[in-house]
């Protein structure tokens, strides 16, 4: 299995995010940071933003912040909201497949296992698993995002 780019760098804007204490990022500095196309980035923090794993702020000083706390945000449903899908194999596009075997296959059954087991891993994680340690020795408290 292989996350998509856009899961990718969604990760990656998260993690850059929790390491860094406090203020805005932009995303003309991430995407200068990490080499990663300021358009595909855009559409990354966009989303992510939808999903409620980013506040952003428009305008002159503007940028873009966790919404919530790295120990609120679970791998699992960032990798969940960031994937268009988990089929692992054509038998799990209903209607796509010409696979011959079909429906007696029991390899569809273990690939599902798979995919859940390698998802339920993931939910084991937080955001804050993932920051290095020194960003976890003086990260502050918590704090709460108000939104309107």
């Amino acid at each position: 299995m292989q996350l998509t780019r856009f899961t990718d760098f969604s990760l990656r804007v998260l993690i850059s995010l929790g390491a860094q204490s406090e203020g805005l990022m932009t995303v003309a500095a991430l995407a200068e940071a990490h080499d990663i196309s300021r358009h595909h980035l855009t559409r990354v923090v966009h989303q992510l933003g939808i999903k409620g794993y980013l506040e952003t702020i428009r305008g002159k000083g503007g940028g873009f912040r966790l919404a919530r706390a790295p120990e609120q945000i679970r791998i699992g449903d960032v990798v969940r909201d960031m994937e268009s899908g988990f089929e692992i194999a054509e038998c799990f596009q209903p209607g796509q497949t010409a696979c011959r075997l079909m429906p007696d296959c029991a390899l569809k059954g273990v690939l599902g296992e798979a995919t859940r087991a390698f998802l339920a891993t993931l939910d084991r994680y937080t955001l804050a698993d993932l920051l290095p340690a020194r960003v976890k020795a003086v990260r502050p408290a918590a704090r709460s995002v108000r939104r309107c």
